[in-house]
């Protein structure tokens, strides 16, 4: 249930039952050859509206503007700093806290959105926010290992892809059929959560957008499974998390 499409006297009555909320965040970025600019945001708000049809919880409008620096080299991607992110975050935490939603539960699609989200929720009292990205679950990595391996990459996954292909476009550019070059553990490592250095450098450095990801080898159906395991284990984590 969206809270963008309820009216206040249904949301006022779902809060004498509820205190939980999900909160979709995302990215507005290039993902590559065949990887749509809001794959960040359409993976996290599919996945928090599936599994918030099993836990009957209320899915905040999606935070797609958000920091991705080093793509600003690609047409299309729309950046935020992580200062504004950050307060923005803080004050939209602040205000549904303050409304009754004690239970905020952030489901994030963007490896950059992280430390702001984290900086901003520790503004609320202690249980009140959990941020969990929908990669952190040991069923969706499974199945991301079973599907593309080493493969699967930092950006512009193939999972990603996949996810967004379950009941949407399928784009296909010859530009992604070859693999990307492999990346190294020890890059892989310097650069987690997003640490890619500048525009200009970073699309020198993978010129068609991919980073280490073999985005051609996703499938709608393997779009279907992740997104039925992520769903099934983020709803699992909602439970626990609201007490429901």
């Amino acid at each position: 249930m969206r809270l963008d499409r309820c009216t206040w006297y249904e949301v006022q009555d779902y809060l004498a039952g509820s205190g939980g909320i999900m909160l979709p965040c995302g990215s507005t970025e290039q993902h590559g050859p065949i990887g749509l600019i809001g794959t960040d945001a359409i993976c996290a708000e599919t996945i928090a509206a599936r599994a918030a049809e099993t836990v009957a919880a209320l899915v905040a409008p999606t935070l797609a503007y958000t920091p991705a620096p080093f793509n600003m080299g690609f047409p299309g991607t729309m950046s935020i700093s992580a200062g504004l992110f950050q307060s923005m975050v803080q004050e939209l935490l602040a205000g549904l806290h303050e409304q009754g939603f004690t239970r905020i539960y952030i489901l994030n699609g963007h490896g950059a959105n992280l430390d702001p989200l984290n900086a901003a929720s520790a503004h609320l009292p202690g249980g009140s926010v959990r941020i969990r990205s929908w990669w952190d679950f040991d069923a969706v990595n499974a199945l991301r290992s079973e599907f593309y391996g080493a493969w699967e990459g930092m950006h512009a996954t193939p999972s990603e892809v996949a996810i967004t292909r379950a009941d949407g476009r399928v784009i296909h550019h010859p530009d992604a059929d070859a693999p990307p070059r492999r990346l190294t553990a020890e890059f892989i490592r310097q650069h987690a959560g997003d640490r890619h250095g500048g525009p200009q450098e970073h699309r020198a450095a993978f010129p068609d957008g991919r980073v280490g990801s073999h985005s051609a080898l996703a499938t709608p159906e393997h779009g279907r499974r992740l997104l039925e395991a992520a769903a099934t284990a983020v709803a699992e984590d909602y439970r626990a998390f609201t007490g429901r």
